[in-house]
Order: C-alpha cells, then structure tokens, then sequence
C-alpha cells in the first residue's frame, strides 16, 4: 500500500512554495546566531560617460545583519550613493548579485522588484521628494497605496510614527506648508509606513541645519531600535558614521571596511567631515 498523504504538510509546502515564487518568504540565512537581511557579492556597475566608461560600483562585496546600522562614507563621485540605490532596488547592476532576505534582487521582474521593494525596503533621500499636491498624511500614506501588507494595522502604525515624529499638527498642511526639517520627517514617516526590514538613507540631514539634523539621525536610530530593521546610511558626516556599528568607506568605486566597533577603530578613522 501507498502511505496516505500528508495534506496538511503538502498544504504548507505548497503555501511555502508559492511565497518563494512571490519573493515574501524570508529566506535570509543566518551566521553565528544572526540574520543576514543584505547581502552582495561583486556588484559592479557602469555608466557611458562621453567616450569613457565609468565604474562607479566596482567589485563591491558588503553584508548587513538584521537590526545593525551600517554607515558608508567616501568623497562626493565616490560611488556610495550608487552602491545605495542598487541594495535599495532602485537601479540595476551590470555583474554581480544582490541577495535581500535570501532572494536575488536581479532574478526579480520590474513588477515582482518593486512590489518587493514596497514590502521590505524603506528609503529616504537627502531631498525629501514629497508630492506637491498631496497633504503630508497623504504622502505618508502613498506606500500603501502600491503596496499594502495585511499583518501591519495602519491605524496604529500609523498613529504611532505621526507621535513619534511630531507630526500631528501638520498632517494636513502641503509639502511648501512645511519647514525642511517637517518635510524630512514626513519622508521618513512615508518610508516607515510599511514597516521596512531595511531602512536606506541617503545623506538624510545633508540639508538641515545642526539641530533638525540631530533630531533627524535620533529618530531613524530610535526607530531602528523600536522596528529591529537595519539602517543603512550613506554620509559625509563622520560624527554620524561614528555612531554605526561599522563603517564602510567608498573610493573610487571600491568598498572596504573602515571602523568596526566591535573590534576597535581602524587605523585611519578620525572624527570630523569626510
């Protein structure tokens, strides 16, 4: 006789098996207890410039763990917000592999990618590229427009970012309506909204003044502590870098480790500018 089939079982593998096709399973592996949620493996990445060919990204091999707070620095050109964009989903490499939560980012159509990047991926720009038209509220919630995840309740989520960024008050007024430390927030409430795994900043405080920048980099540090996610941020500033659990500098297209606090700083890392 043929033994009887497990349905229960062959309901969860095909439930598993549809979630690896749909890029929702987690399949991050992980190393020494923790949780590998980026991963990449000899990204390059070119551009036409004229008759040159310029590598931004050269060969650039990084791995964050969940939770960690990643900070990349490196002169302007240096390649760091390009290097960015590609863990973000936002560009496409010419070589190499990027792996985020255990799945290959260029195995992913533009759909299937950006669906994915909706779902697990939270990114704030140094220009907080608010929609004009559109009320803070409804800036906010524009991500769950295109995406929306049905373990998260809104509602909730949503009141707790508005009081935690001390936005209350403001919910309804424009982007112009706004004061540039307002409109950052807003931003980074709106990369919040779904709950991101990893949150990507580029250059955040780069326009604020001292004091709104300070408030800025407390809350994305507050809200990574409070979400678990990861925090990975490119910067000029080496007094932010410094509060990171590593640093990665970029030069001329190529990543290396600068400053791991777990074992000390490296030589050549000073306080400062970059």
């Amino acid at each position: 006789m043929y033994p009887k089939k497990d349905k229960k079982a062959e309901e969860a593998r095909r439930i598993m098996q549809q979630a690896i096709e749909n890029h929702t399973a987690d399949l991050a592996p992980v190393i020494d207890g923790r949780k590998v949620i980026l991963e990449t493996t000899d990204v390059i990445r070119q551009y036409n410039q004229y008759d040159e060919v310029v590598t931004a990204v050269n060969r650039a091999n990084l791995r964050v763990f969940m939770g960690e707070f990643v900070a990349i620095v490196g002169a302007s050109g240096s390649g760091k917000s390009t290097l960015l964009h590609l863990c973000a989903g936002l560009d496409r490499p010419q070589a190499g592999s990027i792996v985020v939560r255990g799945h290959r980012l260029e195995d992913m159509d533009e759909d299937a990618l950006a669906k994915f990047r909706g779902s697990y991926l939270g990114m704030i720009f140094q220009s907080h590229h608010l929609i004009p038209h559109l009320t803070a509220l409804e800036n906010i919630l524009v991500p769950t427009l295109m995406c929306s995840r049905s373990e998260i309740s809104y509602d909730q989520h949503l009141k707790v970012l508005v009081a935690s960024l001390d936005l209350a008050d403001r919910l309804h007024h424009l982007p112009s309506e706004l004061s540039g430390g307002q409109q950052q927030r807003v931003a980074i409430a709106r990369a919040l909204i779904n709950r991101p795994q990893i949150l990507f900043a580029d250059e955040p405080t780069g326009n604020l003044d001292k004091a709104n920048a300070e408030d800025v980099l407390q809350l994305l540090l507050d809200t990574r502590a409070e979400l678990g996610c990861a925090l990975v941020m490119v910067t000029h500033d080496l007094s932010i870098a410094a509060r990171a659990d590593r640093v990665f500098k970029m030069e001329a297209g190529r990543l290396r480790l600068w400053n791991n606090r777990l074992d000390g700083i490296l030589p050549g890392y000073e306080g400062g500018e970059e």
